[in-house]
């Protein structure tokens, strides 16, 4: 099933997502400074230095004309840079979950929440909302995005069990060649990978193959988001540290000062025609 494409501001905005970015241009030596961008939200800057944004997104080859589309983006935290830098001179889409759809794909149904008052002021007028969510196929035109990102959702897309068919829809939205950039949580636990990934966490072998197997090649990892004091075994999983800290004061200090979670950064780039 195709998923209804949705638009967010100006009604010239191109659906094809069509920028004049290259998938293998350099980075942009002014990424740093033009990420600084005024009025952030708070507790998205607390956030900076366990979550490098600015290397990150040097690493995985964002560009000012770059067409990128952000899979599932939740609260909003790269929205807030994403959308200023490429505003000028490339195409920035947010691909949904589905409102109807299972209790994770809910969860990620609704863009972040200083967009939900259209009309939306810039830098954020220039924004596609699509879907993308189990039995949708479909997130832009066929090879028409320069760099596809998701950060920290392959675990779960386990948890609903459409891993495949989310990677191929993404696959068939980037061009040949063009880049696909995951983030998630690495697991140092022994044995097999839970397929669900229960606890948040995957290992990245596991998660290379999974991507490997969907018509991607790894061309680079990065150990900015790493985190040794983390050791992946932890009561409420992942979401017992940083933001979520979901046993509330208990062992608060303790898990505050671990951090965020280690996490892997990966960078593919799409195979075949």
């Amino acid at each position: 099933m195709m998923s209804a494409i949705r638009f967010f501001g100006t009604a010239s905005l191109l659906v094809s997502l069509l920028a004049s970015g290259q998938s293998h241009a350099q980075p942009d030596a002014s990424l740093s400074p033009r990420l600084s961008v005024p009025n952030r939200t708070p507790k998205f800057i607390a956030r900076d230095p366990a979550r490098h944004p600015v290397q990150e997104l040097a690493f995985l080859g964002l560009t000012p004309t770059s067409s990128v589309i952000e899979i599932w983006p939740g609260s909003g935290y790269w929205t807030e840079i994403l959308a200023p830098y490429l505003h000028d001179h490339g195409r920035y889409a947010l691909a949904l979950g589905d409102i109807n759809g299972s209790h994770v794909e809910k969860a990620f149904a609704k863009p972040p929440s200083f967009l939900s008052q259209p009309p939306a002021a810039a830098p954020y007028d220039r924004i596609t909302l699509t879907e993308l969510a189990q039995g949708h196929d479909q997130i832009g035109v066929p090879g028409s995005a320069d760099i596809v990102l998701t950060f920290r959702n392959l675990h779960n897309w386990m948890q609903q069990g459409d891993v495949p068919e989310m990677l191929a829809a993404i696959h068939r939205v980037l061009k040949p060649g063009g880049i696909f950039g995951v983030e998630d949580h690495r697991s140092h636990l022994p044995g097999l990978q839970d397929p669900k990934a229960k606890d948040g966490y995957v290992q990245q072998d596991y998660a290379i193959r999974l991507i490997e197997a969907a018509g991607f090649r790894l061309v680079g990892t990065s150990e900015i988001n790493a985190n040794p004091k983390d050791t992946t075994n932890w009561p409420k999983g992942v979401w017992t540290l940083p933001p979520s800290l979901a046993l509330g004061d208990k062992n608060r200090e303790r898990y505050i000062a671990i951090g965020e979670a280690d996490n892997f950064v990966l960078k593919f780039v799409r195979i075949g025609q």
